[in-house]
């Protein structure tokens, strides 16, 4: 799978751990930066061009690291087609791709240890969306609430 990741000054000190993770399960990795540690940078810098490249196609899924995992969630959903979510456990890791077609996990890195992190990713990918009607239905609406923003 083409996985994008990107984070900020936040989150930088786990992307190389994740990077590493991913590349290890054969998973190709785009890097959309930090690419080096500023303590000055802002995520939606990077988290934007990732959720563009997520919602293109460029990469099927991504990772959005920053210090709590809120601000680059928020980024990530202001990109039309995404559905990101800041995650902190394992039944969402996996139940917000197989009920939400989550497409964008969300970690807080000053939040959630590398190992955990890693475990949460792991079952983001590993998830699949079920397509049952419920939740196409529910997409559907978020889709339509998405092309009538205000």
């Amino acid at each position: 799978m083409r996985i994008g990741i990107a984070t900020d000054h936040g989150g930088f000190p786990l992307k190389a751990e994740v990077a590493a993770f991913l590349r290890r399960k054969g998973h190709e990795v785009e890097d959309f930066g930090a690419h080096q540690m500023d303590s000055a940078d802002d995520y939606p810098d990077f988290v934007i061009p990732l959720a563009r490249a997520v919602a293109t196609g460029r990469v099927e899924r991504g990772v959005a690291l920053c210090g709590s995992g809120v601000g680059a969630s928020i980024a990530a959903n202001k990109v039309r087609g995404v559905r990101a979510a800041l995650i902190q456990d394992g039944f969402s890791a996996h139940q917000g791709v197989e009920d939400d077609d989550m497409n964008v996990i969300c970690l807080g890195a000053r939040i959630t240890g590398p190992s955990l992190a890693l475990e949460l990713i792991d079952a983001f990918l590993a998830a699949r969306f079920s397509e049952a009607s419920r939740h196409q239905r529910r997409l559907a609406k978020v889709r339509d609430a998405e092309a009538n923003r205000d």
